[in-house]
């Protein structure tokens, strides 16, 4: 996934709703009245936020009969973790850096307290 696609990505995840319309679809196939129901907006923005869902690849739509049932698509949920995952070594090593400081303040703490 390039960076613009990665950004469709995360742009899609930044509101709740979509958000909570891709936990819906996590647990299998949904029309999009049932996807809409939830909520207290119009059809209308349902299906925005629908076309940005699938802009960034995050669901698809097919028809089956009358029945246009959206499916989750995992795979860019995988792209964006990985490139998150890129970064936990940094947030670690500061997290960690942070508890050696915690940990010598409160030594000279005690330190101080004994005296």
């Amino acid at each position: 996934m390039d960076d613009d696609g990665l950004s469709l990505v995360f742009g899609a995840l930044a509101d709740p709703t979509r958000r909570a319309i891709l936990a819906r679809l996590a647990e299998g196939p949904a029309p999009v009245t049932e996807l809409g129901r939830p909520f207290d907006i119009s059809a209308q923005a349902v299906s925005k936020h629908l076309k940005v869902l699938e802009r960034a690849g995050l669901i698809s739509r097919t028809r089956q009969g009358q029945w246009r049932p959206c499916r989750l698509e995992a795979a860019p949920l995988e792209r964006a973790s990985g490139w998150i995952e890129q970064y936990r070594a940094v947030w670690e090593d500061s997290l960690g850096r942070l508890e050696q400081e915690i940990d010598r303040i409160r030594g000279r703490q005690d330190d101080a307290t004994h005296d």
